[in-house]
């Protein structure tokens, strides 16, 4: 079932799906309808199943569960990663790549390959105050409080 995400406990699974391009004005309100409806029709059949998402920066799809009444099946996560390859190929864009880069540059999110990030970190383009996004975090507390952080308060400081 869909809830608000200010209803979203802090020990929610989260999952952060940081897209290889911005998503254009002219797609963000289809891709946002198609996003809720994924959500409000996963797990429907179990009543007690909460989910609810963010889509941030028109860049990343974020999904939030509630998994402490009802434990996330391998079922239900194989359904969101079909959801986000249907996502891909829609709209010509990786999502599952994890290992790629998400940082800010000035007011814009990069998307960068992890030796090109390194290249700016030697060239100084970047430093440990730039802000940078941990995509791997695991919970709703890490996405509030360590998602988006600079860089030295990271673990991508050991590139620093």
């Amino acid at each position: 079932m869909f809830i608000d995400y200010s209803e979203i406990s802090e020990d929610a699974k989260v999952w952060v799906y940081p897209s290889s391009r911005k998503f254009y004005e002219t797609e963000v309100e289809i891709l946002e309808e198609t996003i809720k409806s994924f959500i409000a029709g996963w797990q429907k059949e179990d009543e007690n199943f909460k989910a609810s998402y963010q889509f941030l920066y028109n860049r990343f799809i974020v999904f939030f569960v509630e998994d402490s009444e009802t434990p996330i099946t391998n079922t239900a996560i194989d359904a969101s990663v079909s959801f986000i390859l249907e996502l891909q190929e829609t709209y010509n864009v990786s999502l599952l790549d994890k290992m790629n880069v998400c940082f800010k540059q000035g007011e814009f999110v990069q998307y960068k390959e992890l030796k090109d990030f390194k290249k700016l970190l030697k060239s100084k383009a970047l430093t440990g105050k730039s802000i940078i996004f941990d995509n791997l975090i695991n919970n709703n507390y890490d996405f509030k409080y360590f998602w988006e952080i600079p860089i030295e308060d990271s673990w991508y400081n050991r590139f620093l």
